[in-house]
């Protein structure tokens, strides 16, 4: 298993971030450009990859203002998990640690790797970007 992860310091509640990250419709807002065809429920999200990828997360586990987990709801390219960890280290201020879990062969993991890094490195700097 490749585990690939990133995380960021936002100026919010714990809540506050729970709460965005809980409801997949704002994670449209997180993705890069090569990101496109994106539809989404609260528990579920579609989406192409460019030059890659068609994808649909669903929400496996929400922990309350604690952690958010998102796994293949259809047969994806690889087995992969996405979870997002939070912590509060303050009323107003919270660790956002974005995790992917993904089970790369040693070809994909070649090729894979770097995407799936910048992939991680985007969404926490989006997420700090929008909440603050």
């Amino acid at each position: 298993m490749t585990t690939i992860q990133n995380n960021v310091t936002i100026d919010k509640s714990v809540q506050e971030v729970f709460t965005f990250l809980t409801d997949l419709n704002n994670h449209e807002q997180l993705m890069p450009e090569n990101i496109y065809n994106w539809s989404s429920t609260t528990d579920e999200a579609r989406f192409t990859i460019q030059n890659m990828a068609k994808l649909v997360l669903k929400v496996e586990e929400r922990i309350v203002d604690q952690e958010i987990k998102l796994v293949p709801a259809e047969k994806a390219p690889f087995d992969v998990t996405l979870k997002w960890t939070l912590s509060a280290i303050a009323a107003d201020a919270t660790i956002a640690t974005f995790t992917i879990d993904a089970d790369l062969n040693m070809m994909m993991k070649m090729i894979a790797s770097g995407p799936l890094q910048k992939l991680a490195d985007f969404q926490v700097n989006k997420l700090k970007e929008i909440l603050g």
